[in-house]
């Protein structure tokens, strides 16, 4: 199993697989790298490196839920591209990645290849914020898959036209069976982590987001999304006209990737970095 440890002492798990152009796929907030298994087959001519944030997955969880923080989960990836040797690399972040993907082009340029946004820009549409807030640290009241996998459809508003088979991998990739019920696969601190940063007054990420200027970009948007409203992806795209864009239909927060639109902007974005 491929682990490195930070410089704060932390077991972070990661997975390296292919050859290529180096992409490090981060995850959104209580997510890890298996939310890329559904892109996975269309990027097999890349090195995917996939990092579980510390507290998420397979990494060992902090003592101190104060560093559930996205400079310090920017530091572990740095850290992490140290470990391997990679001087640069891309980025394909999906929600919290991305804004992890910003801070590392506004502290490392240097190191970056270019950035994918998965479904999150400079500003966070509050709708989207709140129902975060609301489920985040929380087991489900369902005692197994097959239960959480039933109404998970249900639960998933703005999504359209997805299998049973794909909500039957979200739950099993969400949370684990245990005789007591379904369990988060992440610290439950996280949500202290968050609920803290949240009290603190919003930061102005368009510089941030600036700061791209010069490396190859794309953005992908859920047609649906309540995290990153059509509003700003239009002035994301007017910032950065040359940004390879996708609006996938269908889909809320967060497309799942492996969408004919998201593989064809991804696809367009790897080309342009080769």
């Amino acid at each position: 199993m491929p682990r490195f440890t930070t410089s704060d002492g932390l077991s972070l798990h990661y997975t390296d697989q292919g050859t290529g152009l180096p992409i490090i796929c981060l995850a959104g907030l209580t997510r890890n790298g298996a939310d890329f298994d559904y892109v996975a087959p269309f990027l097999s001519d890349v090195r995917m490196i996939r990092l579980d944030y510390r507290g998420r997955g397979q990494s060992q969880w902090a003592d101190d839920y104060l560093t559930y923080t996205i400079p310090l989960e920017g530091r572990d990836c740095v850290e992490l591209m140290n470990h391997l040797e990679l001087q640069r690399a891309a980025i394909l972040g999906t929600s919290r990645g991305g804004l992890i993907a910003m801070g590392l082009a506004a502290t490392v340029k240097d190191r970056l290849i270019g950035v994918a946004l998965n479904d999150i820009g400079p500003e966070l549409d509050p709708r989207g914020l709140e129902v975060i807030k609301n489920y985040i640290g929380r087991n489900p009241a369902q005692k197994t898959h097959a239960e959480a996998a039933a109404i998970r459809g249900a639960q998933m508003t703005g999504f359209a036209n997805v299998p049973d088979s794909r909500w039957k991998e979200e739950v099993q990739k969400l949370f684990t069976e245990t005789p007591d019920g379904l369990q988060i696969t992440y610290d439950p601190k996280l949500r202290d982590a968050v609920l803290e940063a949240g009290a603190q007054p919003a930061p102005d990420l368009w510089p941030f987001f600036d700061t791209f200027d010069g490396l190859p970009l794309c953005a992908i948007r859920g047609a649906n999304s309540d995290l990153l409203s059509a509003d700003t992806l239009a002035e994301m795209q007017r910032r950065r006209p040359d940004m390879i864009a996708a609006v996938v239909p269908d889909r809320a927060h967060i497309p799942f990737l492996d969408e004919p639109e998201a593989v064809a902007a991804l696809r367009t974005w790897i080309e342009a970095m080769q």
